[in-house]
């Protein structure tokens, strides 16, 4: 019966009040030390090994354009094999800021849902299909700041 409650209680939007859980939330990060406008950015400036590429989706308008930049760099290889360690890695970038922590904690045990209407069947989920891989990273990171694992260096 918990776990149906927590269901019901899922967020399933990352808009309005819980944009700042979405990668279009438009707030700077430092990854690899390099300064990014949003998770977008940093995420699709990954997905190439190309430094014009790069610098290309990192200067992106928005995390929007940068996502459609994403879309037409040279892939690097080993993407498909790196790409959720990479989101994990730009998160923790993200949520190491204490008031997007604070809030990502502000959502206690509710299932975080990626919901969305542009079939993105990994990251998140459509007509409740999907693998929900942003949500699922968004509730680990939680659980681990909740619960610190000293061994962790994000």
């Amino acid at each position: 019966m918990f776990d149906s409650l927590k269901e019901e209680m899922a967020i399933t939007s990352f808009r309005n009040e819980y944009h700042f859980l979405s990668n279009f939330y438009e707030y700077p990060i430092l990854y690899n030390n390099v300064l990014y406008k949003s998770t977008e950015h940093a995420f699709q400036a990954q997905k190439t090994l190309d430094l014009e590429e790069i610098q290309l989706v990192r200067n992106a308008s928005t995390p929007g354009r940068a996502k459609k930049l994403g879309k037409e760099v040279t892939l690097r290889e080993d993407w498909e094999d790196i790409k959720v360690d990479v989101m994990r890695d730009i998160l923790w970038a993200k949520f190491s800021n204490t008031d997007l922590s604070t809030k990502l904690l502000s959502t206690g045990e509710r299932h975080l849902i990626e919901g969305n209407n542009w079939h993105d069947d990994f990251w998140g989920m459509h007509s409740h299909k999907g693998k929900n891989m942003l949500g699922k990273l968004l509730m680990e990171i939680r659980d681990e700041l909740r619960n610190p694992d000293p061994m962790r260096i994000p």
